[in-house]
Parts: structure tokens; sequence; C-alpha cells
């Protein structure tokens, strides 16, 4: 009798071990069954599990190993041997810098680097094989320089303030001739952006319509280019677009209107983001809403645990424009269907597996970050529509590296501690007896970065990019915005420091911020017409636009008290020619 009880033990036992087993599996099928339902009859799926972050075809050579050598679409569906992935049309994307490129600095959010193609020969060609002759390598037509009073894309002579703002001749100053090591790419623009030859080669890649976004509008290849790819071959050393790029305008209603094909959560960083992958094969990061415009940063929270905004990401592109800094990416705000454009389209179980449904029947998600990232602060939609900001990608670190530099005016990142130039008045002096900031405008260009996040109240500038092509001599990338625009009664006279401590500025950024504090240039009410045609406008609370105004004004107070001490040849940099030196007055 207890051999048979011992028997029926062992065998329960064996059952529910099994059912165990059966219910693991279950749980790991259901993703793929899921996406297999919801895919249209006759549409080729995939059976392999592609890793999140390789969201991407092989669409794209690279014809030179050297990021400012060649960058040539593929023109056929050829075998790209010398690609580490065969099915990557160009490495992900990184919104932020490879921690390696700068032995020196480390960032608060770690990211893995990218990875390098292969150097050399162009893909699919033997690294001994005769290259072809140079004449087939032609450089993309570069900007011809001012022919009369210069506007951004989508405006036009109506009367706006914007475009009056753009007709100053402030707004007309153009940038030094550009050569070839002041472009961030050579591009051969005799070979078409062919999509048909990535489908050929990967069919599990979405190409429903691509025959029809790509048709060529124009007589040459170039027009052919996704706007991604136009913004990107954009680049020089003095701008990351300029101001009559057409693609930046167009690519903002890409960021609001292209098919999402797949979605993935961004490794590392504090808050929770998501890389976001196009029909046309642009990526973005996906900022999510998490304060209505109305809500203020809490008074008791460090300015290290706040959250991100999207609402600041998008505003701090438009002010960037404003100051005609062009620094920042462009962002655009987007209403997104939790179920069909993350949840169904996402590859990444562990972000898949955070989707739940709220007691109010909304979709809700929380996804994996260090905060904020939990049930109790989940992400959710009204049922299922969310809300948030779009960043255009920067071109693959592995085509473009950028170098990340420690800020010097970096913040503690500590409850009690207390940064060095906090307590060093004479902090500066040192700052500028230190490469690269002895010998370059760097100094300057950290001003500019100074003025710009004062502005928005942005107090989380711990480091900045550069790309490394251009050495030294470029500006300074205005990256990860979103912790602006938090406070709208508050301004936070910290984050002027550098400026009140250094007294240098631009001249050209001087007399700009001296034309927005005039009436008829308000800077409150440029914003409010540039910010009106996003999607998800109105973009900032009244108060936040009012309280750009004031601080323009603390601005300039700092200046001018800086002039009175040391002298305006001391502080201000001449940067512009003999017919922009007066004070603006028109």
């Amino acid at each position: 009798m207890k051999m048979i009880l011992v028997r029926r033990f062992r065998v329960l036992i064996l059952m529910a071990f099994l059912a165990a087993c059966a219910l693991h599996l279950v749980l790991d099928l259901l993703p793929k069954l899921e996406r297999s339902a919801a895919r249209p009859s006759g549409e080729p799926g995939c059976s392999c599990a592609q890793p999140a972050a390789e969201a991407a075809a092989p669409g794209w050579a690279r014809a030179r190993g050297h990021p400012g050598g060649e960058l040539a679409p593929a023109a056929s569906a050829a075998g790209d041997a010398g690609w580490p992935n065969k099915q990557t049309l160009r490495a992900l994307q990184d919104f932020s810098s490879d921690p390696s490129s700068n032995l020196t600095s480390h960032s608060l959010e770690k990211l893995p680097p990218a990875a390098e193609p292969a150097e050399g020969a162009p893909p699919g060609q033997d690294p001994s094989a005769p290259r072809p002759p140079d004449r087939a390598r032609r450089p993309l037509p570069r900007d011809p320089g001012p022919r009369g009073p210069v506007l951004p894309p989508g405006l036009s002579g109506d009367g706006s303030l914007l475009t009056r703002l753009f007709q100053h001749p402030l707004y007309q100053v153009p940038i030094p001739p550009l050569t070839e090591g002041d472009v961030l790419f050579n591009v051969n623009s005799d070979i078409r952006f062919n999509p048909k030859a990535a489908t050929a080669e990967n069919p599990d890649w979405p190409h429903e319509g691509l025959e029809d976004e790509f048709l060529p509008t124009g007589e040459t290849a170039v027009d052919s280019y996704p706007n991604w790819l136009k913004f990107h071959i954009g680049i020089n050393r003095y701008e990351l677009y300029s101001r009559r790029n057409p693609a930046v305008e167009a690519l903002l209603r890409d960021l609001g209107t292209q098919k999402i094909t797949s979605v993935a959560m961004k490794s590392g960083g504090t808050q929770l983001k998501l890389i976001m992958t196009f029909q046309n094969y642009g990526q973005a990061l996906f900022k999510p809403m998490k304060q209505t415009r109305e809500q203020e940063t809490p008074p008791d929270f460090f300015y290290f645990s706040d959250y991100e905004r999207h609402n600041a990401e998008i505003a701090a592109f438009h002010l960037d424009r404003i100051l005609d800094f062009r620094r920042v990416p462009p962002v655009a705000g987007r209403l997104v269907n939790m179920t069909k454009e993350i949840r169904d389209v996402t590859r990444d179980k562990k972000l898949w597996r955070t989707f739940f449904i709220s007691p109010a029947n909304n979709i809700c998600f929380y996804g994996e970050c260090s905060y904020y990232c939990s049930t109790e602060h989940a992400l959710c939609g009204k049922p299922d529509q969310i809300e948030g900001s779009l960043a255009a990608f920067l071109p693959d670190l592995s085509l473009a590296k950028r170098k990340t530099w420690r800020n010097p005016w970096r913040r503690s990142y500590h409850k009690r501690k207390k940064a060095e130039w906090e307590v060093d008045p004479d902090y500066c002096e040192e700052v500028k007896q230190t490469p690269p900031y002895d010998s370059s405008h760097r100094i300057l260009d950290v001003m500019d970065m100074t003025i710009f996040d004062f502005l928005m109240g942005n107090m989380d500038r711990h480091h900045y990019e550069t790309f490394e092509k251009f050495g030294n001599d470029t500006f300074i990338i205005h990256l990860d915005n979103g912790r602006g625009f938090g406070k709208h009664s508050h301004d936070e006279l910290s984050i002027l420091v550098p400026l009140q401590q250094c007294c240098r500025i631009r001249r050209s950024t001087y007399l700009r911020l001296q034309l927005l504090a005039q009436e008829e240039h308000r800077l409150s009410l440029l914003m409010a017409e540039s910010l009106r045609e996003d999607r998800v406008a109105p973009v900032l609370f009244q108060p936040h636009l009012e309280a750009l105004d004031r601080r323009l004004r603390i601005v300039l107070r700092a200046v001018g008290v800086c002039v009175e001490k040391d002298g305006l040849h001391s502080v201000v940099e001449d940067d512009l020619g003999p017919e922009h030196r007066a004070a603006p007055g028109r």
C-alpha cells in the first residue's frame, strides 16, 4: 500500500512538471501566434526571432570605410558579404553617443556600441577587385548660397511673424563655403534608393506600397532618397540642417504620418523610450506623454528624477530653430495607436509582456527602465491612443561617429554634494585653460547651449556630443531636451552660471536675442506660431510661452552686467561681417 502511494505521488509530481512546461511554451508562443493571426492572408511570415535592435533591411551599401567617405544606395539585390548582418539596412542608429568614443567621459545612460561594418571594398565585392572609376562618383549638389530672403520650408510671404523674422538680415547670414572636409557624407548621387533591392533579399520586411512611396520626383537620383536620408546628407560642419532645406519640413510630416513597422525599447536610460522604425526605413526615438500640459514638476523632485516630457522635445526643436542654432534634430508630435502601432508590431518580448488593460478599460504598458517603469507608473491610452514625440535619428555611429564630452558645468547628480562650479566663482578661468575650450569656439558654443537651456529651464545637461569627423571646430548637438519646460513659475538662475562666470557670447547670438526681445518679434508669439503646425498642438501651456519672454530679459540683463564690467569687445565675440554689426532695428 505504501509503495502504491509513493508511485501515485511521483506520477502527480511528473504531471505537474509537464503542465508547467506546457504553460511556459504557450506563453512564449503567444506573441507569435497573435501576430500571425493579425497578418493579412498571403503575406509571408518570419519564423525566426530577429533581434529587436536590427529593424532594417539591406537596401544600402557603404562604398568607403571612413564616415566621410562615399555613401551610396544599393543599385541591386547583390550579396552583402561585406556587412556584418545581411538583414541590416543600416545598423541601429543610436540617439546617444558610443561611450567608448571618448575615454575620458562616461554618460549617465550607457548604450552598447553599434556594430562596425566591414571596411574597404563595397558590399558583395572582392577587396582585391578593381574599384569603379572615380567619374561614377559625383558629389551631392551643394547649397548655392543666398539668393534673396530665405524662408524655412513651409513658410511663405504671408505676413506671419515667422516669415518676417526669417526675412531679417540676421537670419540671412551665410555659412562659409563648404569643402569636401566640411560635409558629413560625400554621396554618389547617380544611384537611386531602391527598396525593391531590399525586399528581394528580405521578403519579411514590410513592403506594401513601397513602389508608390519611392517613385522618383525629379531628374536627379537624389530626389528618390527618403527624407530622413536627405536630412542626414545635409549635415555639415556648421549646422545640422540649412535654413532652406525642404527635407526638414518633409521629415517632420513623415514623423507624424509614416507607417510604423517595428518597435523596440531603447536600451539603457532612466525612463522608457521606444525606437520606432518606419516603412521608409527611417527611425525615430519615441517619448510617450507622462504629464499633461498644465502640470509642473513637483517642487520636491530633484532635477535628475524629473519626468521626461514629450512636449519639451517638440518645443526644443522649434526654439532652437527660432534662435537660428539649428542644432536639434527634427522632432514632431504624434498620436500613436498602442495596440496596432506598438504591441502588434514589436518583437521585444519584454515590452510585449508589460501590456495590460486597466480597470477603466484603457490599454496600458510600462516597459523596462530605471525610473517610472511599473504598474503604478504605467502609460495608458484613451482607450488605446497615446500622445508622444518622435525625434529623428542622427546617422548611425558606424557611418558618422560622435564624440561624447562631459559638460564642464555638469551638476553633481547627488542629493547633498555640489559641483565645483557651484562653489568656485572663478571656475570659468580654469575651464578656458583646458582643451578644447582654450583654442576654439567651443566655449561660445557652450554659452549658446547655456542660453538655450535657461530659456527652457533644462537642468539636465550632463554631456554633449559633436561629430568626430569635424574635430573640435564644429557645433554642439543639442540632444535630449525632455527635462525642459517643467516649471513655468520658476526661473532656475543656476543654469545661467556659465554665462555669468565666463562673460562671453557671440555677436550673432546677442543680436538675435535683442531682436527676439522686441515687441514685433516677441519670442513667445513666434514660438506659439511655430508650434501651431504640430499634430499635437497646443504643445506648450500658455504660461510656459510667457516664461520665455521673461527669461529672455534675464539673459539680456546678465550680458549687460558683463558688458558693464569687462567692456563690449571683451564680452561679445564678433562672428559677423560689417553689414550685420549694427544693433537690430528692423
